[in-house]
């Protein structure tokens, strides 16, 4: 039988690299009869299901009939077959054995042992193959934050222009002045006539004309009350820093990231506290470099976005949308780990519009959670409401007999 053949996908460089060491030293331990091709052309498919984009690869590669192992620290998984994180040689070494004999693949790399002689010569001590290369263990429990170059192009924020925004590091800029008004025309209608050769009645005096009135100032959108309405608003600039009893983020507004703890659940405060203009503070390049050094990568400020709407219904719909509409997931979601129960609610939506009430039932997760989701998805554009299509106009009525039917 020919070799089995496995893949990579759904995860970074830095992860498919440790992933090729590691087979590399799992191959002959394991017997052989593997080898390593693009994920596109595998029989088994390994993904990183931990990483953002591993359930959308995950559910793909499901529906093409394709053998999915999943890697990942959590102690279970929707695939088939699991592979633990950190990555291990000698997991990885039993999981090709296990496939290769439930196939049954026999050994194809392992050599045929030599025929034994009268007296053979004590066989040298064969060299001990070196021990493998000691992996870092990764902090496990929480999705990490996606790197610019695993986001999708629908993901990458615009560019914001000098246009969008007030010129002010982080205040608003106030709309000019009204300018002053010209002088009224009626003063010259008002200029007693040139003095004539016989007299003459004066004029009845003019009406004095009304002088116009001010342009209205435009009436400026309420100013945001929380940390989620800030994001979301626009109107912050540079970088500034938000704190709250010891829990702060960085904020870089022009390149839409911030920097802070990687899980999101411990910044939960900074978005139940009420957030004024003045609570941003701005914060210098010097301390701002000192300080980035220690959060480690950016993330985008738009998971921030995320979890305020997610807290923001308390287990309500937001307000805006009907409780009863039909909703529908337009892409994949972000799925982070401190909230397990979201593929699934994310895997029932995805089969097309349903109410929250038939979303639950059908993820077995509580109407709250569910609520919860759907605002969170439709403040970062990942769901919409459904509407019915309008019905299409009747064939059949623009010729004679169809005016003359319709009379």
């Amino acid at each position: 039988m020919a070799a089995l053949t496995l893949g990579f996908t759904g995860m970074d460089a830095s992860t498919e690299g440790e992933l090729r060491s590691a087979f590399e030293r799992a191959l002959p331990a394991s017997g052989g009869g593997w080898q390593l091709v693009p994920d596109t052309h595998a029989d088994y498919v390994v993904v990183d299901m931990d990483s953002m984009y591993g359930p959308m690869s995950w559910l793909r590669l499901h529906n093409a009939g394709k053998q999915v192992v999943g890697l990942t620290a959590s102690p279970r998984t929707q695939a088939p077959y699991r592979l633990g994180r950190p990555v291990d040689a000698d997991a990885l070494t039993e999981l090709l054995r296990d496939i290769r004999v439930a196939n049954g693949v026999e050994a194809v790399a392992a050599a045929p042992a030599p025929a034994a002689a009268p007296t053979p010569p004590p066989a040298a001590a064969p060299a001990a193959a070196p021990a493998p290369e000691p992996v870092a263990a990764k902090p496990s429990g929480m999705t990490p934050s996606p790197q610019p170059t695993d986001q999708l192009p629908e993901e990458r924020p615009a560019p914001i222009t000098a246009t969008e925004l007030p010129a002010n590091p982080i205040a608003i800029t106030e709309p000019a002045a009204p300018a002053n008004e010209p002088p009224s025309v009626a003063v010259a209608q008002v200029m007693p006539p040139a003095p004539s050769i016989e007299p003459v009645a004066p004029p009845p005096a003019a009406a004095p004309t009304p002088a116009p009135a001010p342009a209205p100032t435009p009436a400026r959108s309420a100013e945001p009350q929380s940390l989620a309405e800030w994001l979301a608003s626009g109107r912050l600039r540079g970088r500034v820093r938000f704190a709250d009893n010891g829990t702060a983020v960085l904020l870089d507004t022009d390149q839409r990231q911030y920097f802070g703890p990687s899980a999101l659940k411990p910044v939960a405060p900074l978005f139940s506290r009420d957030a004024k203009l003045a609570d941003f503070e701005t914060v210098s390049p010097d301390v701002w470099n000192a300080q980035t050094a220690a959060l480690g990568a950016p993330q985008p400020i738009a998971r921030l976005i995320w979890y305020g709407a997610l807290l923001a219904g308390e287990g309500r719909i937001a307000p805006g949308y009907d409780p009863d509409d039909r909703f529908r997931l337009i892409k994949w979601p972000q799925t982070e780990r401190e909230f397990p129960k979201h593929f699934r609610i994310a895997t029932a939506m995805m089969k097309g519009p349903a109410t929250v009430k038939e979303v639950a039932e059908a993820s077995s997760v509580p109407e709250a959670e569910v609520a919860d989701f759907v605002n969170a998805s439709l403040a970062t554009g990942f769901a919409e409401p459904y509407r019915e299509p309008e019905p299409e106009p009747e064939a059949g009525k623009s010729g004679l007999f169809g005016r003359l039917r319709g009379r």
